[in-house]
């Protein structure tokens, strides 16, 4: 038998490390408990602190549990199955509520987990039953929708003095004798990782009565991964070569680390100088990465790691003692803040694009002018009627709102392009409108005949002779504008 499997804490109580992690999950379990939803769990730690150890402690408290680990295929299909069934359902043999536990959820990538964080998302949204998720990497891009949705609790790795005192337990119930160096180099070649470190143990002890530094040998040192931050710390903390080597062992993108490098350091160097040579060999590194990118030799990298590692690392007079809080790249967060704002770009330098057959970055050289011209009125119709911006694609250029305003219709676009007089234009202002109404009011209409005074009455033989010198008028005028109409 594992001694991991035989050595693990069948309570809370014996949980080695992590003592306010471990309060929080259980506070967690008991609002569960008596009948208070919580958000689901999220716990985040390096590998072998305990993580799956306290889902499946937590599981005792309730009626049953449903698990999901990382050998399983987790695609969009099986998770909805399995644990969407199971999140709303409850269990057939046992009152009460149950536990789902979804172990290692970073590591959900490939074809066979295809939309596996999206199925997550949608069942912890919608669950009535308690969820523990667990992750590796606190910086993974991968669980960064699911921090939004739980309750995050960071695991830490196991002090070397704790792993020592257990590995001295486990050889006293064993009946092994050791010698002290021996249990104390096998803790810190664990790096706090308490199950490699009884692994470690096990291997060498197992089927003997004592243990000596010649069987550390069988035990090889293992290529500790570093997390950013403790690199960063290492880096900018430290002088020593071989450390700073080591610390840039990591999974991770280059330029990040080189992005969280250059924010860090005015919060741990203090003078002037050693600021200005760290910066100095930042540039160097950036430069080499260039190189890399622009000629696709990736041997300049290995350059590049060492200006910002050790260049940076040696670039300080001396180490400072003090407390210092590091943080990530503020960068990346102003790109993802400006991400809509550069989208709405995108779209309104294809709009001018489109209208004045330029190419991209010629509509945006436009923009200063634009928004200068935006500041008229009439102007500001003209162009949003002529390009057909939305209310939107507006306040971008100006910030006043213009009233009532209107998409322009597919004929209007279709007549714009062919030449009209002004009077006949679409692109006329409101006031141009209103002074055309009133002009059109004002025209004067056609006057109407006077009304003569009535003359004296005649004698009835004159009248007769004068109606038929009316008549033989009336067809002559007649006739002459008959004839007006035919050429």
């Amino acid at each position: 038998m594992l001694w991991t499997e035989k050595y693990s804490p069948k309570n809370f109580n014996e949980f080695i490390g992590n003592l306010k992690a471990k309060k929080e999950v259980i506070e967690w379990a008991e609002q569960w408990l008596i009948g208070n939803l919580q958000k689901c769990l999220l716990i985040v730690g390096p590998p072998g602190t305990g993580k799956t150890t306290f889902a499946h402690l937590t599981a005792k408290e309730f009626s049953d549990f449903v698990e999901l680990n990382a050998s399983d295929k987790r695609s969009y299909d099986i998770i909805k199955r399995i644990v969407g069934e199971a999140s709303a359902s409850r269990s057939l043999f046992h009152d009460g509520m149950k536990l789902i536990i979804l172990d290692e959820v970073d590591g959900l990538h490939g074809t066979d987990d295809r939309g596996g964080i999206k199925a997550i998302n949608e069942i912890v949204k919608k669950t009535h039953h308690p969820i523990i998720m667990t992750a590796n990497d606190p910086y993974s891009k991968r669980i960064t929708s699911l921090k939004r949705n739980c309750k995050v609790i960071k695991i830490r790795k196991v002090h070397t003095n704790s792993i020592v005192a257990f590995l001295k337990r486990i050889c006293v119930n064993e009946g092994i004798e050791f010698e002290e160096h021996v249990i104390k180099t096998l803790a810190k070649r664990s790096n706090g990782d308490l199950r490699s470190a009884i692994g470690d143990l096990q291997v060498i002890a197992q089927g003997k009565d004592q243990i000596s530094s010649a069987d550390l040998d069988i035990v090889s040192q293992k290529d500790q991964v570093s997390n950013v931050f403790d690199s960063v710390r290492t880096v900018l903390k430290s002088k020593n070569f071989a450390k700073i080597k080591d610390s840039m062992r990591l999974d991770v993108n280059p330029p990040f680390i080189l992005e969280t490098i250059v924010e860090n350091i005015p919060h741990e160097y203090e003078k002037a100088e050693e600021i200005e040579r760290a910066y100095e060999m930042v540039s160097l590194a950036d430069i080499n990465f260039g190189r890399a990118f622009s000629t696709r030799n990736y041997t300049y990298w290995k350059y590049s790691f060492d200006f910002m590692s050790l260049g940076v690392g040696l670039a300080k007079d001396e180490t400072y003692k003090k407390f210092a809080r590091y943080r990530g790249s503020s960068v990346y967060a102003m790109l993802s803040k400006s991400r809509s704002k550069r989208a709405l770009m995108d779209i309104i330098a294809q709009k001018i694009g489109n209208r004045l057959h330029l190419s991209k970055r010629g509509a945006i050289a436009q923009f200063p002018y634009l928004k200068i011209m935006f500041t008229d009125d009439d102007m500001a119709y003209e162009l949003v009627n002529y390009f057909g911006f939305e209310n939107k694609e507006v306040k971008f250029f100006r910030s006043k709102k213009l009233k009532k305003l209107k998409k322009p219709s597919k004929s209007v676009r279709k007549q714009s392009r062919s030449v009209k007089k002004p009077s006949e234009t679409n692109f006329t202002s409101k006031k141009a409108q209103k002074v055309m109404k009133k002009d059109k009011t004002t025209k004067t209409a056609p006057k109407k005949p006077k009304i003569l005074s009535k003359k004296p009455k005649k004698d009835k033989t004159n009248e007769k002779s004068e109606n038929k010198g009316s008549k033989s008028k009336k067809k002559d005028k007649v006739e002459k504008q008959t004839s007006l109409f035919h050429f």
